[in-house]
């Protein structure tokens, strides 16, 4: 077993992979929990998913649960999708349920593979291709590029669709506010910024703020909350999962 066989195996597959996905129908920033719920329902429809994770490990805040307890709460109305991932639950009281944040975030993980999401980390996605006021792609690089300030261009993969679930950055909205001058689909026409903490509004606005927030752009989680000004959440996760799945389904109708 020669190291260099080891070393073109790994090359080889990767690259196949990757190329595949230089145009795909959703480019997905952001491979935490609405970020992969989103792709797992794209690809249970038959979508060609490609998720960029600009971080190392994939899953958002879920696996550091509430300061690094490592489980999650989560409502009953969401519970539907983590039965259907095969998330094992338990119920607290006749509202919330607990989830452990390890398995809630590798099962949701293997099953978007599995399904045929790929997913690429230590990718960032650094801006977005914009054609007839419309985003058709976005523009990566290796987070490792970025972190040392190296002067290395990126490249691009179009897309029909681009989702911003980044998180509470909404990177890739503030992105866009830049390039057009603040003109997206919140009350001021810019991203307003998250509020403070206050679970139970903030749960409620995640499902109404995921939208398509500029043609070609979708948002969801946490990012979505940010944008329209509405409260975090803390270690609460039903609103991003069933923020994913509304943001698929705004996709699907999008695209259709």
């Amino acid at each position: 077993m020669e190291e260099k066989f080891i070393s073109k195996a790994i090359i080889e597959n990767y690259i196949k992979n990757f190329i595949s996905c230089l145009e795909v129908d959703v480019a997905i920033a952001g491979a935490g929990p609405s970020g992969l719920v989103c792709g797992y329902f794209l690809a249970d429809k038959g979508f060609n998913v490609a998720i960029f994770e600009k971080s190392l490990r994939i899953g958002g805040g879920m696996p550091g649960g509430g300061i690094m307890f490592n489980r999650i709460v989560v409502e009953k109305e969401a519970i539907g999708i983590l039965k259907e991932i095969g998330i094992r639950v338990k119920k607290y009281n006749d509202e919330l349920y607990v989830a452990d944040g390890i398995e809630t975030i590798c099962g949701i993980a293997y099953k978007a593979v599995r399904k045929g999401v790929k997913i690429f980390n230590l990718m960032s996605v650094e801006d977005v291709v914009i054609r007839e006021k419309r985003i058709e792609g976005v523009v990566i690089n290796w987070t490792p590029v970025k972190i040392a300030d190296l002067d290395v261009d990126p490249i691009a993969v179009k897309s029909k669709i681009v989702v911003d679930a980044t998180g509470h950055d909404c990177e890739l909205c503030r992105i866009v506010e830049k390039k057009i001058g603040g003109k997206l689909d919140t009350e001021t026409g810019k991203v307003i910024g998250e509020g403070s903490m206050w679970a139970e509004i903030g749960e409620k606005e995640i499902i109404e703020n995921t939208k398509e927030i500029y043609p070609g752009l979708v948002v969801c989680g946490m990012a979505a909350n940010s944008v329209a000004g509405s409260p975090r959440m803390g270690a609460v996760f039903g609103g991003m999962f069933l923020s994913g799945k509304k943001a698929a389904e705004i996709i699907e109708e999008i695209i259709k």
